[in-house]
């Protein structure tokens, strides 16, 4: 059976594009660091996503690569990853640091030996910053203590702000898997079921229809903790009256969209109808304002601007939308101060949030920017106001 995925060519491809950029800034090599919670930037390179232990992809500025994993990775790294070069060293353990004193690791050194890196002297862009624990940087500084240090975020933005055609692929095939998990929480929904019953339907059901993974910790939050702009579901039993806040996601090959809306247990009560309504009019007045072109700020700064002109801005947290892609939420994030042009084929959640005094909803959607505007990738428009009657 044919499976939506990237290609192996097209991460080698990515590798050459990261060395070009490498050259570009006058760095002899790139070290992008990750871990199971945060894979992007190394599964970008790889298509490796750890277990428990960290990994790091060392990249030289003449395009040769390296995949350095923890002690117990090696052959799971091998299996499923796509580079071959791959060096085992203890910087990269899990968090319980383990000592393995039967292993002999690799060090910094061999790595970068192998990809064609040598001397002392060197200009090391490390990326991911926040997702470089102090034990990787010591180790990076160790073995290169005559080095300088750069720190290369921008080189991962840059690189993966603007997707290829096999990534939204990618990213349609798993709003599509979401869509249908959506469709059958809300039938299932009831009142009395645990805001966890809800998520073991979405989880059965993405898995059914092909998703490697949960995109994000499924959210299915009711009332009181549908304030929460991020949490995790609980054993909180579901009331009649309760909104209840849906956001799942399904992965396909790392991609990870999400699909969001409020659904009502009953009828909603005025006062709820009337921001409910109002966030979803604020969602689909985003999506107007999305082409390429557009410099980001400005629409962020509309998008404020309203909540404040209708009487909303003390409800108003963050938006209208951050950028999508491996991870849910990566950059870039579109604020008030994003001076970035929005360019065909960027890939966004229009994410629109709303806090009440006692309960917040939100309304959230995978798109594509185009040269006309967005493209929508979820099969059907996310809008309809559901209220569930039993």
């Amino acid at each position: 059976m044919d499976r939506i995925q990237i290609p192996r060519e097209e991460f080698a491809q990515r590798v050459q594009n990261a060395a070009a950029k490498i050259r570009e800034r006058g760095l002899d090599a790139l070290i992008v660091n990750g871990s199971e919670a945060d894979y992007a930037n190394t599964r970008y390179f790889s298509n490796f996503w750890p277990l428990f232990e960290r990994c790091g992809v060392a990249i030289s500025a003449n395009g040769d690569v390296a995949l350095l994993v923890g002690p117990e990775s090696q052959i799971f790294a091998a299996d499923f990853g796509v580079i071959e070069k791959i060096f085992v060293l203890h910087e990269y353990r899990e968090s319980a640091n383990p000592a393995y004193p039967e292993i002999k690791f690799n060090t910094f050194n061999e790595a970068f030996r192998a990809i064609g890196v040598s001397g002392q002297k060197l200009r090391i862009g490390v990326a991911a910053w926040l997702d470089t624990n102090v034990v990787v940087m010591e180790g990076i500084k160790t073995a290169f203590p005559e080095a300088e240090i750069v720190r290369s975020d921008d080189i991962m933005v840059e690189l993966r702000s603007i997707k290829s055609d096999n990534e939204v692929a990618c990213l349609r095939e798993a709003a599509r898997i979401t869509h249908i998990a959506t469709q059958e929480v809300i039938k299932a929904a009831r009142p009395g079921m645990t805001e966890l019953q809800l998520v073991g339907i979405a989880q059965k059901t993405i898995y059914e229809h092909g998703a490697e993974y949960e995109g994000l910790p499924m959210y299915c939050f009711s009332q009181k903790s549908t304030k929460h702009a991020i949490s995790r579901s609980s054993y909180r039993e579901i009331k009649m009256g309760d909104i209840v806040q849906l956001n799942l996601s399904a992965k396909v090959n790392g991609y990870s969209p999400s699909i969001g809306m409020p659904i009502s247990m009953g009828k909603l009560s005025d006062k709820k109808r009337r921001l409910v309504e109002f966030c979803l009019e604020a969602h689909m007045w985003t999506e107007k304002q999305i082409k390429a072109g557009r410099v980001a700020m400005d629409i962020a700064k509309d998008f404020k601007k309203l909540f404040e002109e209708r009487g909303f801005g003390e409800n108003y947290f963050y938006g209208p939308c951050h950028g999508l892609g491996m991870i849910e939420v990566e950059a870039p994030w579109m604020e008030t101060i994003s001076d970035y042009v929005l360019k065909k084929n960027m890939t966004f959640q229009i994410d629109t949030f709303a806090m009440g005094s006692d309960f917040g909803l939100r309304w959230e959607k995978p798109i594509v920017v185009t040269e006309e505007g967005c493209e929508m990738l979820c099969p059907e428009q996310i809008g309809k106001i559901y209220e569930l009657e039993f």
